[in-house]
């Protein structure tokens, strides 16, 4: 049985479909990072799992308990918000306790003068400063707990966030785009400190986010959201290499993903000058889109040795550089990540040829979806990498 289950939740305002159909099993201490572009029903879906909305149609399963008309409160699902939305009144240590005297603490017990003459309200108070303590020192910020938010850099705020979060030992835990406040490295930093707490607690996590170098640096299984519709959900590799429709491919992958038109006919995919196989290709012709990750484009010795291009732009970036090369035969770029070395003299107009690693075409079909028989074989020597393979790229496979 599933931690937690989704099943086929939809959700729309007014007239707009925000979830079509959304279906997820999140297994006992899984990782899954929920990715896709802004707009596409990410939060959303966090907020009708937590019960801060309702779907309109579709269950939510937690441990098998259905939770239907179960209130937020009584859920125990732990959120770590984008703003972090912490008390800015508080110090760390209240906010932290605030869900701890929210479920141990009575109405009556959190008044701040009639509470004190209420019998247990001490003892329950002590644990639960020895709670929070506990779970600050865990975190590293204990040294923070006198502090208010506004004496708190965007780091230090995002890791009491995260402290509230878990120290209530949360049967769910989402997180909503958490890192998206920090700056560049101290994101970095924060991805392992996120990802170390998860294997600590061992608890399920959902984390949305739009940053796929997040999700498929920290996510045990990465599920890619369009439209408000699961595309495809599978580990970070499965997702990188092998998509299932070329929305993932598109949106998964920097630099982005090469795209060429081409059409397909009696099995044989021709572009301009290159010429692949395809098994079992849909009868007739028809249009395809040929694609292929820039780490499997390669510089041909000459111009002549390849498909003819010329470079359009170069973007040094200390250990590759990026080449935006534009074909010859059908005006379309082709982006290429290569050493240094490789690039060492090269420069914006120069004519070129490029060669692809073999077997690392993907085809897709006019509505998206790959075609059948994933990988392209090579046909011909047109471009392709062949039997002048490079050291790079028998190490790319």
């Amino acid at each position: 049985m599933s931690a937690l289950s989704l099943r086929g939740i939809t959700k729309a305002f007014g007239g707009n479909q925000i979830l079509n159909g959304v279906s997820l099993d999140v297994g006992a201490g899984e990782f899954i990072a929920l990715v896709g572009p802004s707009g596409c029903g990410k939060s959303t879906l966090l907020r009708v799992l937590a019960g801060l909305d309702h779907a309109d149609r579709g269950e939510i399963l937690i441990g098998g308990r259905d939770m239907s008309g179960v209130a937020a409160a009584e859920r125990n699902i732990a959120m770590v918000f984008q703003s972090y939305a912490l008390y800015p009144h508080l110090t760390a240590s209240q906010n932290i306790a605030v869900p701890l005297a929210m479920r141990r603490l009575s109405r009556l017990e959190r008044l701040p003068f009639v509470g004190s003459l209420i019998p247990g309200q001490r003892a329950t108070r002590t644990a639960i400063a020895r709670d929070v303590k506990e779970m600050a020192t865990s975190l590293k910020i204990d040294h923070l707990l006198d502090r208010k938010p506004g004496q708190m850099s965007g780091g230090q705020r995002q890791r009491v966030a995260l402290a509230r979060a878990m120290v209530r030992q949360p049967s769910i835990f989402l997180m909503d785009e958490p890192l998206s406040n920090l700056d560049a490295n101290l994101r970095v930093h924060a991805r392992g400190e996120i990802v170390d707490l998860h294997r600590r607690a061992g608890v399920p996590t959902l984390y949305v986010t739009h940053d796929q170098a997040e999700a498929l640096s920290m996510a045990d299984r990465v599920a890619v959201m369009m439209g408000g519709r699961l595309l495809q959900i599978a580990s970070p590799q499965v997702i990188y290499d092998d998509p299932a429709h070329i929305e993932v491919a598109r949106f998964i992958g920097q630099p982005r993903i090469n795209l060429l038109p081409a059409f397909a006919e009696g099995g044989v995919v021709l572009c301009g000058g290159l010429r692949l196989t395809l098994e079992n290709a849909p009868a007739g012709k028809m249009p395809v889109t040929i694609a292929i990750r820039p780490e499997f484009v390669f510089l041909a010795k000459s111009r002549h040795d390849g498909l003819a291009a010329r470079i359009e732009r170069l973007e040094f970036l200390g250990s590759e550089v990026i080449l935006h090369c534009r074909l010859d035969a059908i005006g379309e770029t082709v982006i290429a990540k290569v050493q240094p070395s490789e690039a060492s003299g090269l420069a914006a107009g120069d004519a070129v040829g490029l060669r692809l690693s073999p077997g690392r075409t993907l085809v897709f079909a006019e509505d998206g979806s790959r075609l059948a028989g994933g990988d392209a074989e090579l046909a011909g020597d047109a471009g392709l990498a062949g039997d002048a393979v490079t050291e790079r790229e028998r190490a790319h496979g």
